[in-house]
């Protein structure tokens, strides 16, 4: 992947202040390490959107909510990872994340 075909959002966020931060992104992280063979989009959405909730990194996380539906992981299972992570994550954390996620999926309607 090229810093074109870096997602849109960090193109428009940071290209003209931190272009090689973008084209890193671009190569690295959606170019090698989302295409590794170890693990499946799906899970690997899976793990991120768990990382970002835990990590309350709420920036971030409406992108990859949007990427874990597109990777097929479900609305009721991006909920029930929400809810799981209350109790291990913490409150406030799981519901930054689940408003995030109910405006994430009234926008996909």
């Amino acid at each position: 992947m090229t810093a074109q075909q870096t997602p849109k959002t960090a193109r428009e966020l940071l290209g003209d202040v931190a272009p090689k931060l973008v084209d890193l992104t671009g190569q690295v992280l959606f170019g090698d390490v989302w295409e590794r063979p170890g693990l499946s989009k799906r899970d690997r959405s899976l793990i991120t959107v768990t990382a970002l909730v835990s990590l309350y990194r709420t920036e971030q996380m409406r992108y990859h909510l949007e990427k874990a539906l597109d990777n097929g992981v479900t609305q009721d299972e991006l909920i029930e990872l929400i809810t799981h992570l209350a109790f291990y994550a913490g409150w406030p954390n799981a519901m930054s994340a689940v408003m995030l996620a109910k405006e994430v999926f009234a926008q996909r309607k």
